[in-house]
């Protein structure tokens, strides 16, 4: 006799993420996972971090219950309710950066989660810590070399023994923001240097400048320690930059020999942070940043290899759920 098939219980499930109006439903990755969560019959809610309170030290939500959908409009909201956040199966953490107090406060609110009960997806602890430029240098087998200093003449030192180049970039940036290409010829040098360390104020990343930028930053999609799919973005002609809102294509790429060589050394840590889903930046044969706020890329890799990512991590949710 066939034995039946067991459906997961439905679940329900809060994602802590920007308004749900902004968000552009053929590219957002959050709108993948509530599509898919609903696909697979679970209640799915969304609030912003500051919807979230604590009475005493319980943490609550102002929430509201949505249905979304792949047309226009591409959601329609239901009741509103005031719940602790344990009244929820699952939560996902997926407000973009920047990393600010808010944001940091948020995640505080959900360390007093009681994870007996619900699980909190990236774990908040693990968000706190890894910051998304500073996280990589737990890996310098894998990294391109790497200073972070906030003084001139360390960066220039630094510059002359990466052949009269690097890249420099904020801390705390997201999407490309702040992100320069400088050179020993730039007459600009001693302006972006200024501007980008606010005087000698603020601490700077500055690597190696990585010239296989050209063929593509590529975006490694990572559930709990095992790559999922990668996409490329390549920069215009004009810019240094492959982010997508300043021009860069979006291209398929397959995983490398190479590319599961980084995840390998990453999956260990990753797992012990809590850091289930993430999104690794590699260029050629080097791991230059690890996203872990709110990585993007889902529905592209998704178009170009007919997958279905977004399921996964939903399926990788109502096995973990307590």
């Amino acid at each position: 006799m066939t034995a039946p098939i067991t459906k997961p219980r439905s679940l329900r499930l809060l994602f802590i993420m920007d308004p749900i109006e902004r968000i552009l439903p053929d590219k957002d990755t959050t709108f993948a996972f509530m599509l898919d969560a609903q696909q697979r019959g679970h209640e799915v809610y969304y609030c912003g971090v500051l919807d979230l309170f604590a009475a005493g030290p319980v943490p609550h939500g102002r929430t509201r219950r949505v249905e979304v959908v792949r047309a226009e409009p591409h959601y329609a909201r239901y009741e509103e309710r005031i719940e602790e956040l344990t009244w929820f199966n699952g939560i996902f953490m997926r407000k973009d950066p920047p990393v600010d107090s808010s944001y940091l406060f948020a995640t505080h609110l959900l360390s007093l989660v009681d994870t007996q009960r619900t699980l909190v997806l990236n774990r908040p602890a693990g968000l706190r810590d890894a910051n998304e430029k500073l996280y990589a240098l737990q890996f310098p087998d894998v990294i391109p070399p790497t200073i972070v200093t906030a003084d001139h003449a360390r960066l220039r030192t630094f510059m002359d023994s990466q052949n009269g180049e690097m890249i420099v970039k904020p801390l705390d940036g997201c999407g490309g923001a702040g992100v320069f290409h400088v050179h020993h010829k730039d007459r600009n040098l001693n302006a972006i240097l200024e501007t980008a360390t606010a005087g000698e104020t603020r601490l700077i990343m500055a690597q190696k400048y990585l010239p296989e930028v050209r063929a593509g930053d590529k975006r490694i999609i990572v559930l709990d320690g095992e790559p999922l799919g990668a996409v490329l973005r390549v920069p215009r002609e004009d810019e240094h930059r492959g982010n997508i809102h300043v021009g860069g294509t979006v291209r398929r790429a397959d995983l490398t020999t190479t590319d599961r060589r980084i995840v390998t050394a990453l999956a260990p840590r990753l797992r012990q942070d809590g850091l289930y889903f993430v999104g690794l930046d590699v260029i050629g044969s080097h791991l230059t940043e690890v996203n872990v706020t709110s990585p993007t890329g889902v529905q592209e890799i998704d178009r170009f290899e007919g997958s279905n990512l977004g399921g996964r991590v939903i399926q990788f949710t109502e096995s973990r759920v307590p």
